[in-house]
């Protein structure tokens, strides 16, 4: 199952969260002490793949802890709603219902450690109790008083992923003493030597990524030493049979060693972008040691010698990578602050791996660098902070928060935003700056379909710089062709007051390139158009009728093709008395995004194909 999203209640710092929407990757953003790690804490317990036990006199807020002290039954502290996705078919085969992908299960956990749930669907619902009812016979019922945890709900809750929370991520020791390792990964406790859980299970994922068994790499190093001790212990000297065992032993050692080097260099290379590095490894009597040069420095050194960042990220690199094949193979992963010890463009190398492994993994993150948001999926990030009561809450909206803490709490999106633009304008980029946010995702979204259909091969990145309105356009053209002595490209909607702009754009600073202020109703041909009238309405259909609250025929929404979008949604909203909320049209843009992506992605119409062809030629 998918994760659509989750609600975090009464749980340490949060109250309320509100509900979080999720994506492949979710980036929880926010100052110290916000409470983004209490928001992951809760969701890991809802089904830990292991540990996440349930600790009410430290889970449940303290102003709640006298009240539900004897009600633990009472009370719940998380919800999620999955999407059955893949499950779907599973579940069919089992229960015998037509399930949906597109079919919402929703789950509740409570402080006893108890759950409830339903389908959003009430057929699948009645159904489904009808079956829980003749799954479990009379005597079960009546000796066994937690059926809610039996039958068809257990059924079910196996399909749900479960969730990894990482905090401390261990970094990988590089001298490793091998007696004891093969203990420890026996699970066997050696007196006087605590145990470093995090660093062990970096151990044992880095001999399983490579290929290595400890054991056989001990006892190739202990064939030949026992030969030569032997040898001493006769007072004699090795016959020729002993010297080939010795020779042949560890010579295969050796071979193995620089295999598994030259294969954790190899696709290491393929992440880590801050220096061509050579891992090489080496066995000597009980001891494994990791050596590691690059191309500035060739000498070997001890991996310990190297950077912190470099050692955590391939200590991070190991563990994710086998692990998602393995322990964690479709599990949810909750990481926590992942990667601060990094350099800043080693951080956004980690974000690029974030988007690699969520192809096997859904991810949800912290963090408060601006180097780990992914500045092109910026819709991805939730804010976190606190609330008037001092409670932490979470939103999509960036601007969400009071005064000072929510300037705090967005620092890092406005500084990853800054840094690209930045970036961008020192790398000779193309910029066209546009009115919103939701203009940015639209366009954005259309020239990575045009890229992906092989319409379109821009020899420059093309970056849509949101203005926040018509009023900041004028600021950003300024500051963009300061630093390129080049007027950028503008995109305006075909409104009243982009008409009014367009004209007092091309009269005065764009007379000269009157061919840089483009509008939308160049593409549209209609009066009043704007951005969303260059898209297809049924990418946006559902995401419009959930909006206006369409549940059947007499409330339908349909839209006249020939008039502008968006007036009609807010007449209709006013009509039926809906108050549209704060947002809406950037919500709209990500239902477009969403679809673009999903796996049932529709065919782009031949219509909308060649518009978007003709308006960004003029970028390339």
């Amino acid at each position: 199952m998918k994760l659509k999203k989750f609600r975090v209640t009464h749980f340490r710092s949060v109250m309320d969260s509100g509900w979080v929407n999720c994506d492949d990757v979710t980036t929880l953003i926010g100052i110290n002490e916000s409470g983004k790690s209490n928001i992951l804490l809760a969701l890991w317990k809802l089904k830990p793949a292991r540990g996440g036990e349930i600790d009410h006199l430290h889970d449940l807020p303290v102003t709640e802890l006298s009240k539900y002290d004897k009600h633990l039954e009472q009370v719940s502290f998380i919800e999620a709603v999955f999407l059955l996705d893949n499950s779907a078919i599973n579940l069919r085969d089992k229960v015998n219902i037509d399930f949906s992908e597109e079919d919402e299960f929703c789950i509740e956990k409570y402080y006893n450690g108890k759950y409830s749930w339903k389908f959003t669907n009430e057929e699948i619902q009645k159904r489904i109790e009808e079956l829980e009812k003749n799954y479990i016979d009379a005597e079960e019922q009546s000796s066994n008083p937690d059926l809610e945890t039996k039958g068809i709900f257990q059924i079910i809750f196996d399909e749900i992923p479960v969730f990894v929370y990482y905090s401390n991520y261990g970094n990988l020791a590089s001298k490793i003493y091998l007696p004891h390792a093969i203990r420890w990964i026996r699970g066997e406790q050696i007196e006087g030597i605590d145990t470093n859980e995090n660093q062990l299970l970096t151990i044992k994922v880095l001999f399983d990524y490579v290929g290595l068994e400890p054991e056989e790499i001990l006892e190739y190093g202990h064939n030949a030493t026992d030969i030569a001790r032997n040898c001493r212990r006769r007072n004699d000297v090795p016959t020729t049979e002993d010297i080939d065992f010795a020779r042949d032993a560890k010579e295969k050692r050796a071979l193995l060693l620089q295999s598994a080097g030259t294969k954790l260099t190899k696709d290491f290379r393929e992440w880590w972008k801050q220096g061509e590095y050579q891992f090489r490894f080496q066995a000597d009597g009980d001891y494994f040691q990791i050596w590691v040069s690059d191309s500035r420095r060739p000498e070997e050194v001890d991996l310990e010698l190297r950077s912190t960042g470099l050692q955590w990220f391939l200590s991070f690199y190991l563990v994710f990578i086998v692990e998602s094949q393995d322990n964690n193979k479709d599990a949810i992963l909750l990481l926590d602050e992942a990667g601060l010890t990094l350099h800043p463009l080693a951080q956004k190398d980690l974000s690029k791996f974030f988007h690699k492994l969520s192809e096997s993994n859904q991810i949800i993150n912290t963090t408060h660098s601006p180097f780990i948001v992914d500045t092109e999926n910026i819709d991805r990030c939730r804010v976190v902070y606190y609330d008037d009561g001092g409670y932490t809450v979470v939103s999509e909206n960036l601007r969400e928060g009071s005064g000072d803490i929510g300037q705090k709490s967005v620092y890092a999106v406005h500084a990853a935003l800054g840094l690209t633009v930045s970036d961008v304008i020192l790398q000779g980029s193309q910029i066209v700056i546009v009115e919103g946010i939701s203009d940015q995702y639209y366009l954005t979204t259309i020239k990575n379909i045009l890229i992906r259909e092989g319409k379109l091969k821009p020899s420059q990145d093309i970056l849509f710089a949101p203005s926040g309105g018509i009023k900041g356009i004028q600021g950003i053209t300024g500051l963009v062709a300061a630093k390129n002595d080049d007027l950028p490209y503008i995109m305006l909607d075909s409104d009243s007051s982009g008409t009014i702009f367009y004209e007092k754009l091309i009269q005065g600073l764009y007379k000269d390139c009157k061919t840089k202020v483009l509008t939308v109703k160049n593409f549209t041909e209609m009066e009043n158009s704007e951005i969303e009238d260059l898209i297809p309405y049924e990418f946006i259909k559902k995401a419009i009728e959930r909006l206006l609250g369409v549940q059947d025929e007499d409330d339908e929404f349909v839209p006249n093709a020939n008039e502008p979008i968006l007036p009609q949604i807010e007449n209709y909203a006013n009509e039926h008395k809906i108050e549209l909320p704060q947002g809406w049209k950037v919500n709209l843009a990500k239902a477009f995004k969403k679809q673009t992506l999903s796996k049932k992605k529709k065919k782009i119409p031949k219509k909308y194909l060649d518009i978007w062809i003709k308006l960004f030629k003029n970028f390339v």
